[in-house]
């Protein structure tokens, strides 16, 4: 088990979620990989705290998707299959038209502001080649979006649906063939938003996902 990840405290968290998020970040940014048993002891004593709240973060992440119980093993990092992530990115695509649709017509000055910022942000990131910090300003640049609908529910499901594939967007975007489509596209979403054009940023945003979708799914075959 890797050693790059520890207990991600919060006074606003009960310990079982705290060891959830500790659990689900280290698998989400690799330190746990797909196929690594989970042993309850062994994250216990990683994490300091009572083999209870290991139990109970195991069976909300079996729940969500993160994990999965195999005989004779335990809890494993469930590894998604293709067929999975295209079956999600199908589901985020839709979500992601309706939150561009929403969003034009919720429209702010910081929004454009924001938006524009953060599709530069992600520019400056792409020519230093930091892949670390390209997926945290296109995450950025997202929520921006997510936000301007005011739809909590959407937003809370948008989250959940790109946490569960984060991992893998990482291994497309060491693919420099890419970078500059998400650019271009990056700069046709914001532009349409910003025009307050719903019809054409509902599309440009299906687009965007299912050539996510393409990009993974060939980054994968890669490996």
């Amino acid at each position: 088990m890797s050693d790059s990840f520890e207990l991600d405290a919060s006074a606003y968290m009960t310990l079982r979620d705290v060891v959830f998020k500790s659990i689900r970040d280290a698998i989400l940014s690799g330190s746990l990989k797909a196929g690594e048993r989970l042993m309850e002891k062994n994250l216990a004593d990683k994490l300091g705290v009572s083999r209870t709240p290991i139990r109970e973060a195991l069976r909300k992440l079996e729940i969500e998707g993160f994990i999965e119980m195999v005989p004779r093993k335990g809890a494993v990092v469930k590894e998604v299959t293709p067929t999975e992530i295209a079956d999600v990115l199908e589901i985020r695509a839709s979500l992601e038209a309706l939150a561009a649709k929403i969003a034009c017509s919720k429209l702010t000055e910081q929004t454009k502001e924001d938006l524009n910022n953060k599709k530069e942000e992600f520019k400056l990131a792409a020519k230093d080649n930091n892949v670390d910090l390209m997926a945290e300003k296109d995450v950025a640049f997202h929520d921006i979006i997510y936000s301007a609908t005011g739809n909590e529910k959407l937003i809370h499901i948008l989250n959940n649906l790109r946490e569960q594939l984060y991992r893998y967007r990482l291994i497309y975007l060491y693919d420099k063939n890419y970078i500059g489509n998400i650019i271009e596209e990056h700069e046709k979403i914001s532009a349409a938003i910003i025009e307050g054009n719903a019809s054409k940023a509902e599309e440009l945003s299906l687009n965007h996902i299912y050539n996510q979708q393409k990009a993974v799914l060939s980054s994968l075959k890669k490996i």
